[in-house]
């Protein structure tokens, strides 16, 4: 069972074995819902479109009980929600708070669905939100399966590891992603509403995670983890909490500033860090600099990505909407203009948001921070370990430079050139010489007549680096290489390099 301090039994804990069963024998699992439903219907979810699920539902006999009562929040009749359940009894789920009487019928009391994260389904209890009903969310309110909640998932390396921190655990979906990589989950909470719904997740999912209530790092101090997965508070405004999940009580984006700061110190030698952050865009101030300060002078390597920035106003609207506020209200429009005077008055001129990767290292703090906003559907974390691993060859050829002229490179195979005609004066003559990655986060380098030769020449079993270099340097017409020239050259490899464009051999 997962351990929790703070918690007495819990009755919805209590629960999970029975409603586990009943969840397995009707078959509410991700791949069956989408088959019960059909992939247009089942699309209709993640687009608040309650009819058409509830029309489909109504032909899939238990499933669509299930679907109709969890899913959609819809009130039906004791009897059918019983048989679905069974062998839970009705009286059972209300008293442990799964399930609520409304007049003669039963109401869902929680939010529980099926997700599928890359190790078979599990089921995540968390509270409701407003997808299919109207509501207004409480302070305490513990979020979903949400979108950033699927960004991170999908952002976060699964590379086996001993020990994970899931710092602000909320409904546990963290937690159980890391379950199937890691020997050992710590999951952390400042919200005791949260830890009770992360226990029964746990439980219900025949998992183990140590659950620790407190805030931010306090609970694990002086403790070191192999991984740190974060989804943290990190909503950007006044410094004040209204809903516990988004809002940290530090003014502007001090949660990121806290979170990005302090995790370094919970990292054993080598271990890894997958954050979700956001940060203000000042008039004035390069963003990049900011997030740089929040970093220790010594002993990381930082990669940030900066997948989106927010116009205020836009910023605003969408956290009202969040919450379940409508920003024609005027309770909800005098909390825009708190915001947004708070915003005018540190002359934000947008917020950034995005994934935050961090390495222990022994050595001065390295940042590489640079925006990724275009599209791509590989997982981000898929490339994360690729990246520190280039990072750390990177550090130990500047030390060494040797190891690069000596080395042989070749480009990745999903490296292709690309000539793009621009129009110019007299039609279509400009034009622009890319090196584009096809897979990954399908990085771009514009790039010379010169660089392209070298590349070209690249094998794994060529030439190293250094006869490259005099050759291409013969080739226009140079007697030598200058220092100036190799270092230039050394420095183009090394930008391609970093990207995964190209590879030492």
């Amino acid at each position: 069972m997962p351990t929790n301090p703070t918690a007495t039994d819990s009755l919805l804990t209590a629960l999970c074995p029975d409603l586990r069963t009943a969840l397995l024998r009707v078959g509410y699992d991700a791949d069956t819902l989408v088959e019960a439903l059909g992939a247009d219907v089942h699309a209709a979810l993640s687009r608040s479109e309650p009819v058409p699920v509830r029309r489909a539902a109504r032909a899939a006999g238990e499933l669509g009980t299930l679907i109709r009562l969890l899913l959609l929040g819809d009130a039906l009749p004791a009897r059918e929600v019983g048989a679905a359940l069974a062998p839970v009894r009705v009286d059972a789920a209300i008293a442990a708070g799964l399930l609520v009487r409304d007049g003669d019928e039963i109401r869902a009391a929680l939010d529980l669905r099926p997700l599928d994260t890359g190790a078979g389904t599990r089921w995540i209890l968390s509270d409701l939100d407003d997808s299919m009903r109207r509501r207004t969310l409480t302070e305490d309110h513990v979020l979903g399966v949400g979108h950033a909640s699927l960004s991170l998932l999908r952002a976060t390396p699964t590379e086996r590891v001993g020990t994970v921190l899931d710092l602000g655990t909320g409904c546990g979906v963290q937690a159980v992603h890391a379950a199937s990589y890691a020997d050992r989950v710590t999951a952390t909470d400042v919200n005791a509403r949260a830890l009770w719904l992360a226990e029964a997740t746990a439980a219900l999912n025949e998992l183990e995670f140590e659950l620790l209530e407190g805030s931010w790092f306090e609970p694990v101090a002086g403790r070191r983890f192999d991984r740190i997965v974060a989804n943290p508070p990190f909503v950007v405004g006044p410094a004040r909490i209204e809903h516990t999940y988004r809002d940290s009580g530090l003014a502007l984006d001090g949660a990121s500033e806290l979170v990005i700061g302090q995790a370094p110190e919970l990292l054993v030698p080598g271990g890894t860090a997958s954050m979700l952050a956001a940060w203000v865009h000042l008039d004035g101030q390069d963003w990049r600099q900011r997030v740089s300060s929040w970093l220790p002078a010594h002993g990381v390597d930082a990669w940030v990505v900066q997948r989106d920035v927010a116009d205020p106003a836009l910023y605003v609207g969408t956290w009202l909407r969040d919450a379940g506020l409508d920003p024609r209200d005027p309770a909800a429009q005098a909390r825009a203009e708190q915001w947004l005077d708070a915003f005018d008055a540190a002359e934000v001129s947008g917020v950034g948001f995005g994934f935050v990767y961090l390495r222990s290292i022994d050595g001065p703090t390295e940042l590489l921070a640079e925006d990724l906003t275009h599209g791509f559907d590989d997982p981000l974390g898929a490339e994360v370990d690729g990246y520190f691993a280039r990072s750390a060859w990177l550090r130990a050829v500047a030390a060494d430079p040797d190891l690069a002229w000596n080395a042989r490179f070749a480009p990745s195979p999903a490296t292709a050139l690309e000539r793009i005609s621009l129009p110019g004066e007299s039609g279509w003559e400009q034009r622009v010489a890319r090196l584009h990655r096809g897979d990954g986060p399908r990085w771009q380098h514009e790039v010379d007549e010169s660089t392209i030769a070298l590349v070209a020449g690249m094998r794994p079993d060529g030439l190293p680096l250094s006869e490259l270099i005099e050759l291409l340097a013969f080739a226009d017409g140079a007697d030598e290489v200058t220092p100036e020239f190799a270092g230039q050259a050394l420095g183009v490899v090394s930008a391609l390099v970093r990207h995964g464009l190209v590879i030492p051999a």
